[in-house]
């Protein structure tokens, strides 16, 4: 099948796909803390957890499941007090952490396996309403629309890879030197903070009418 007939809605999509996987949120702060207590390659493993976690839902409202989760009243009220619970055991995480700052070096850290750094990306995004919200507005738009198979792998494989790409840029940049310096300098206010970002963020899912 050709293509070109399907770039128009690919870049629309992508667009709107990229200033969302770029902009800070809850990925973010998760990535800001996993950055900066174990480092680079953990960063990135969460951020592949991430991105996978926004591909199930891609997939997901391609094929009908996120427009029937979205038409179901108690369905999507389940899945915000899940997404909320988990933002809330985030932040008891972050609180802890201000409160009781850990080591200061990664290798002095109780590391997190990568398959757990990995489930962690993957929860926080598949137990957020909002993601699949903004998955149903894309998907509106109808980039894969009249397309095969082989469009719709496309179009999932580069969705997959925009959000892997900026949120692993988001690790790269949090775990460099400077940025862990600053952390170390300041670590009791921006874990404090990072819980509070949290606490609002479950806030707002759970009281969410959208």
């Amino acid at each position: 099948m050709e293509f070109a007939p399907f770039l128009p809605g690919f870049i629309a999509a992508y667009s709107i796909l990229f200033v969302a996987a770029s902009s800070p949120g809850p990925a973010v702060a998760m990535i800001l803390g996993i950055a900066t207590g174990q480092g680079r390659a953990g960063a990135l493993v969460a951020a592949l957890g991430i991105a996978t976690g926004s591909l199930m839902i891609n997939l997901a409202t391609l094929f009908g499941v996120g427009l029937l989760l979205a038409e179901i009243s108690w369905a999507m009220m389940a899945l915000r007090v899940i997404g909320a619970g988990y933002l809330l055991w985030l932040a008891r995480g972050a609180f802890r952490k201000a409160l009781n700052p850990p080591p200061l070096f990664a290798a002095e850290l109780p590391a997190q396996r990568p398959a757990q750094l990995f489930l962690k990306g993957l929860l926080l995004q598949v137990t957020n309403p909002k993601a699949i919200v903004f998955w149903l507005a894309i998907t509106s738009i109808g980039a894969t629309k009249g397309g095969g198979a082989a469009i719709v792998a496309l179009f999932a494989t580069g969705a997959f890879a925009i959000s892997f790409t900026m949120h692993a840029l988001w690790g790269v940049v949090l775990s460099a030197g400077p940025v862990r310096a600053a952390y170390r300098k300041g670590r009791r206010w921006i874990e404090a903070t990072l819980g509070a970002f949290f606490c609002f963020a479950a806030f707002k899912l759970a009281t969410s009418r959208g």
